[in-house]
């Protein structure tokens, strides 16, 4: 089963797996600035019902990383924990993601993805093959190499999401 996405082109490479801590801060601090250059009303309209607007990719961002961070730990305390799904969609009208401040999401953005790499960097070389049980896209035992890969596709994915729902987006950077 290959894990690439059709989509945004994301090769699952398991290599990147190693740098994928100063990837995800690069990833991150991209979303920051568009969110720190873009008008409000710009980084809040959604262009259809059901389609998230630039702000709330960059809310779900933030919270993948905190997530995905502590997914991390729990497999390193814990043989084959469950990953519990984050409930994604929940999450938009639970936390209010469009009414967040741009300028505070950035911020919090840039802090998960420093937090999601601290917990990349102090991985021993053995720990990259920890597994847990992974509920995207169907359960699955995951390495500890897979979720940092993933958590870069989301970001990337995400990041170019929001570019394309603003106006005159910016050039995407890979």
């Amino acid at each position: 089963m290959t894990d690439d996405c059709a989509e945004c082109g994301f090769a699952y490479d398991l290599e990147l797996a190693p740098t994928a801590a100063s990837r995800a801060g690069e990833y991150a601090a991209q979303f920051a600035e568009l969110l720190l250059r873009a008008e409000r009303e710009a980084l809040v309209r959604r262009p259809a019902p059901g389609v998230w607007s630039p702000l709330e990719y960059a809310c779900h961002v933030r919270d993948v990383l905190l997530v995905q961070r502590e997914r991390v730990l729990a497999a390193r305390r814990t043989d084959k924990p469950v990953a519990t799904p984050m409930g994604r969609d929940e999450r938009v009208e639970h936390e209010g993601y469009a009414l967040q401040d741009p300028a505070a999401v950035a911020r919090q953005l840039t802090d998960a993805a420093a937090l999601f790499g601290n917990v990349l960097h102090r991985l021993p070389p053995a720990h990259w093959e920890r597994t847990l049980v992974y509920s995207y896209p169907e359960p699955a035992e995951r390495s500890l190499s897979w979720v940092a890969v993933h958590t870069l596709h989301e970001l990337r994915h995400h990041l170019r999401d929001a570019r394309r729902r603003l106006p005159d987006p910016p050039a995407a950077d890979n």
